[in-house]
């Protein structure tokens, strides 16, 4: 599980603010102890940030910092931790000068942009040949782009499966520095991921369901209704085993209804699958953010 990237994030704060070192300690502990509970702060609005695998893993972490740290607690609503990435190939070719009396800021980058299947993770390559770019001003290059990727273009989700290559660019002998071309690099693939058909990815789950027999059908329809893929359908037993790949998105609360569903005699387990492209609105809609997920950058 430790592997796996956090699905699911709330925002927190303590409702004393003499509490916030306690938590602070508490999610500190929490963290050390489980390697897929994550926290982190929220660079623009300072929240404390927990991540996890599931609701219920969440769930799970919120009443130890209830029950055993006595932590009484501010919860926003569960999101999902949503990715970007891109369709096609873009070349971009980016110049980044800056005049303001005395020594300027210069730098010229031609990057291209190409999308990786899924785990390609991110991919820099310097193809540049004869000097164009000093070697001294590349790891600049690289550290710009790579600023980037922790925040996407459509709605700030991090970005993934994208390969960067360094093909051409310029400097000047006085106004050139790494610093420049750091700049530079984040600008043109800022533009260049904006016209790459950038795309939601989102967490789909694989879950797995053990009922009675007599609620099989209305777990299956339930499932259907949570744009649920049922994979497989057999006996394990005495009882109906049930196995869908569901968007994480649509998991919200399905314990409780799957309690209700089956009169508490149902049980489930799930895990991650993959991340996949979210389904347009309709056919041919060009808008990445459908009806399911309500919310725009």
């Amino acid at each position: 599980m430790s592997s796996d990237p956090p699905l699911i994030e709330v925002t927190i704060a303590p409702r004393g603010a003499s509490d916030r070192e306690r938590l602070t300690l508490a999610l500190g502990a929490l963290a050390a102890a489980d390697s897929s509970f994550r926290v982190s702060t929220d660079a623009e609005s300072g929240q404390i940030v927990i991540k996890g695998m599931s609701e219920l893993h969440l769930d799970r972490t919120l009443d130890i910092l209830k029950r055993t740290y006595n932590l009484e607690l501010y919860i926003g609503a569960p999101r999902v931790a949503y990715r970007e990435t891109i369709r096609r190939q873009v070349t971009k070719d980016y110049t980044y000068k800056k005049q303001s009396g005395g020594t300027g800021q210069f730098a010229r980058i031609k990057i291209v942009c190409a999308p990786l299947s899924e785990g390609g993770g991110f991919i820099f390559e310097n193809r540049v040949i004869g000097g164009n770019v000093p070697k001294e001003y590349v790891p600049g290059v690289e550290k710009g782009l790579e600023s980037v990727l922790g925040s996407g273009v459509l709605a700030g989700f991090p970005v993934v499966d994208l390969k960067v290559t360094l093909v051409d660019g310029a400097c000047h002998h006085v106004d050139s520095s790494a610093l420049a071309f750091e700049i530079a690099a984040r600008a043109a693939l800022k533009e260049a991921l904006r016209e790459a058909a950038p795309i939601l990815l989102e967490p789909i789950m694989k879950v797995e369901v053990v009922t009675p027999d007599e609620h099989a059908g209305a777990l299956i329809g339930d499932l259907k209704t949570r744009r649920g893929e049922v994979q497989e359908e057999g006996r394990r037993d005495g009882a109906t085993r049930i196995v869908a790949t569901v968007p994480l998105a649509c998991l919200f609360g399905y314990q409780s209804n799957l309690r209700a569903l089956s009169r508490g005699q149902a049980t489930f387990e799930m895990q991650f699958c993959h991340y996949a492209p979210v389904p347009r609105a309709r056919p041919g809609d060009d808008d990445p953010f459908p009806p399911a997920i309500g919310m725009r950058a």
